[in-house]
């Protein structure tokens, strides 16, 4: 018999997280840059330190978080930390003010899935309209996830908030592959490539302080 077809991972991020973050690096390359190329004494100095304390800093909290799931396992990859977990060993995955995974009797963040309170309550009015059989008009924010049409047309569907939605899908996965792999060991690693220069910048920020 031929093996199971397996699929490329699933790979969940926040797209308005990674347009600020691009956005945040260019105008950090052009200032940084800027003081490295024409300032004078210890200006270039306290700018490439600068640079090296904020550039990981902004790859952290908006370029690197993901969440990529596939047929095995569950990773997590947040600011500072890569969580990988077996199906069988995820408890469950939940969403209430933050998104979260329970593995191995621990509770780990996914920063790549925010959770927005004003979508929430965005659907909640759309589908209270629509079970109460009031006519519900689309947006841009509010086209039903699955369906089509253009902005303003009435829109009948449910909605569910894109946050939701990911961890609604986590959870199937879940479901259906923790059957197949009970048990398994979550791993746990730091992010080493961005606490590094991140603690380089911090010193050479902090001696120029203590020696300014």
């Amino acid at each position: 018999m031929s093996e199971p077809q397996k699929y490329a991972d699933r790979i969940y991020r926040s797209g308005s997280a990674i347009a600020a973050g691009v956005l945040l690096l260019g105008l950090a390359g052009w200032l940084g840059g800027d003081a490295i190329l024409r300032g004078e004494d210890r200006t270039p100095l306290t700018a490439a330190s600068t640079l090296l304390f904020v550039v990981p800093l902004v790859v952290a909290f908006t370029l690197r978080p993901a969440v990529f799931a596939s047929d095995e396992r569950l990773r997590v990859r947040n600011p500072f930390r890569t969580i990988t977990a077996p199906w069988g060993a995820v408890d469950t995955i939940r969403s209430s003010y933050s998104t979260e995974v329970l593995a191995g009797g621990t509770k780990y963040q996914m920063w790549a899935i925010p959770v927005s309170m004003r979508a929430r309550s965005k659907a909640t009015r759309h589908n209270d309209q629509v079970a109460s059989g009031r006519p519900a008009r689309g947006g841009l924010m509010g086209l039903s996830f699955g369906g089509g049409g253009m902005a303003g047309s009435q829109d009948t569907g449910p909605r569910v908030p894109p946050g939701d939605a990911a961890v609604a899908e986590l959870r199937e996965l879940a479901e259906r592959h923790g059957e197949k792999t009970q048990g398994g060991t979550v791993g746990v690693r730091w992010s080493y490539e961005i606490l590094a220069p991140l603690a380089v910048g911090a010193v050479g920020l902090a001696v120029m302080w203590l020696t300014g």
